[in-house]
């Protein structure tokens, strides 16, 4: 698997980096099949912004793409923020392609979707 790391307005440090993977490589224990993921890290400098620090990260699943960002005062919180709501998104595209390869879904309008046999 694939970590790449970039930044706009901001020099990407050896900590910064080694942060970011390591926080990016435990969401990728959790799901084999990532192809790779894509951090984008990017400061605005604009000093009445709040929330200046802004980590972006895309993840390659498959043929899909997994796409989250957070806003945060400091590198390392936006960091921290993005990468549980990645993990959370990978979760949830993992549950759903599990129940779908255990033969369908309960939906509302068909609630024995799981029940039904073909005979």
């Amino acid at each position: 698997m694939h970590i790449h790391v970039n930044g706009r307005n901001i020099e990407i440090t050896d900590a910064i980096k080694a942060y970011v993977k390591e926080k990016a490589g435990k969401v990728a224990n959790h799901y084999e099949q990532i192809d790779s993921i894509d951090a984008i890290l990017s400061v605005i400098k604009n000093p009445s912004v709040s929330d200046s620090h802004i980590a972006e990260i895309n993840c390659k699943i498959g043929g899909e793409t997994i796409r989250v960002e957070e806003k945060a005062e400091s590198m390392y919180a936006s960091i921290d923020l993005v990468c549980d709501k990645l993990e959370r998104q990978v979760r949830k595209y993992k549950e759903k392609g599990l129940s779908k390869s255990k033969g369908g879904v309960e939906t509302i309008r068909n609630p024995q979707a799981e029940t039904v046999s073909a005979e």
